[in-house]
């Protein structure tokens, strides 16, 4: 007759110490929290964006997206400082106003900011094959390309993860 075999199992390593408990509850609390803040964010904007994705051809979703990881959904730096929502490098007064040195514009107020944004869009090379094509994919891929971004891969990733989280597409 056989033996039974040691059906004890040991899980070392599987059960978490505190310390990695505490820095994945602390990341899973930082994901979300990026989530929540970003509903507020998009009721407040979305009129803007539609806006502007009517005026100028441009998917209110990729607009919303992008100043959502742009600005932090407004909780950013620049955001509060500058009003830019979009990371948008250029002048400000900054420096003599505060006595801070940044490279980033400064806006009166978001709707400038948005609409800079989208002025900018005009003047890129797929502006134009693009335009009026409400399919957020297409454009987040071109403006990608187009080095929007100094990390383009990983910011394409996380404006389409922005974009699929507060459920902003229309053709997805």
């Amino acid at each position: 007759m056989r033996k039974e075999a040691n059906t004890q199992i040991r899980l070392t390593g599987v059960v978490p110490d505190s310390r990695s408990l505490f820095f994945t509850v602390l990341f899973l609390v930082m994901v979300n929290s990026g989530f929540t803040q970003s509903r507020p964010f998009v009721q407040k904007y979305r009129p803007l964006a539609d806006s502007l994705s009517t005026e100028y051809g441009i998917p209110s979703a990729a607009i919303l997206g992008i100043s959502i990881i742009e600005s932090s959904s407004g909780s950013s730096r620049n955001c509060k400082l500058l009003n830019n929502y979009f990371g948008i490098v250029g002048k400000n007064d900054l420096r003599k106003t505060k006595g801070i040195k940044t490279r980033y514009k400064q806006y009166p107020d978001a709707a400038a900011s948005f609409a800079d944004f989208c002025r900018l869009m005009t003047t890129k090379k797929f502006y134009r094959k693009l335009k009026g094509n409400m399919n957020d994919k297409l454009w987040i891929d071109a403006i990608s390309k187009a080095k929007y971004s100094e990390a383009p891969v990983e910011w394409k990733q996380r404006v389409t993860e922005a974009i699929r989280k507060n459920k902003l597409s229309a053709t997805r």
